[in-house]
C-alpha cells in the first residue's frame, strides 16, 4: 500500500488518482498525525509526503518513524525545497526528493522503485 500525507485536499487527491490509475493500493492522509493515528506504519510498502504541513513535518515524521525502527521508503514532495532541506531527507532515507511540480511519470518510477527494494 502506497500512503499519501498532503495537507492540500485537491493535491492529496490528484497524486492517489494518479497512483490508483496505475494500479497501485493507496491510502492519503492530510497529515503526519492522522497517517500515525491511523496505525497504517506496517502495512505501508511507500510514503509520499509534503514536507512543510500545519504540525508535524514530513521531515520529522520521517524522524519518528526512524526512531520507532518503521523504516518505510519515502518520497518527499515539496514546493518549498531547499537543498539542506534535501540533504536532511536524503541522510534520513528517502528514496526520492521532489519538486512541485514534477511529472506524474517520475512520480510513479520513483514509487516503483520504492516498492522494489
Amino acid at each position: 500500500m502506497v500512503a499519501v500525507i498532503e495537507d492540500d485536499e485537491s493535491y492529496r487527491a490528484a497524486v492517489q488518482r494518479l497512483l490508483k490509475s496505475a494500479g497501485f493500493s493507496v491510502q492519503s492522509f492530510g497529515s503526519a498525525e492522522a497517517f500515525l493515528n491511523s496505525g497504517q506504519q506496517h502495512e505501508t510498502g511507500c510514503l509520499i509526503s509534503d514536507i512543510r504541513m500545519p504540525g508535524m513535518s514530513g521531515l520529522e515524521l520521517q524522524s519518528k518513524l526512524n526512531s520507532d525502527h518503521c523504516r518505510i521508503p519515502t518520497i518527499f514532495i515539496t514546493a518549498h525545497g531547499d537543498e539542506k532541506m534535501r540533504l536532511q531527507a536524503m541522510r534520513g532515507g528517502a528514496v526520492k526528493f521532489l519538486t512541485k511540480p514534477f511529472d506524474d511519470e517520475t512520480l510513479l518510477e520513483a514509487v516503483r522503485v520504492a516498492l522494489t527494494n
